[in-house]
């Protein structure tokens, strides 16, 4: 498993210990965490998941007017570099 879906895992399982089960899904260029928040998150909760998701490259909420509120996280996949730094149009 790439260090991307790594991290993305252990957010998931800090946020399920929280009481937030969480899934990953691997993608391309990223792994990224979802979970379903209830409305009824105390404050103190909510600082422990935004102490989680503060591990992540990105996160924020999605709610919806049906109540819904879908907390997600993406963890970028390191990106492989060339010896090719410059592009074809380097000059050396």
């Amino acid at each position: 498993m790439p260090a991307s879906g790594v991290s993305a895992a252990a957010i998931a399982a800090r946020l399920s210990d929280i009481g937030l089960p969480a899934r990953v899904e691997e993608h391309d260029r990223y792994a990224s965490v979802q979970a379903e928040v209830p409305e009824s998150l105390s404050a103190d909760l909510w600082r422990e998941v935004l102490e989680v998701v503060a591990e992540a490259d990105r996160f924020g909420l999605l709610a919806t007017s049906l109540n819904d509120r879908i907390l997600w996280a993406v963890v970028h996949k390191a990106v492989t570099t060339t010896g090719d730094v410059g592009g074809p149009s380097h000059q050396r």
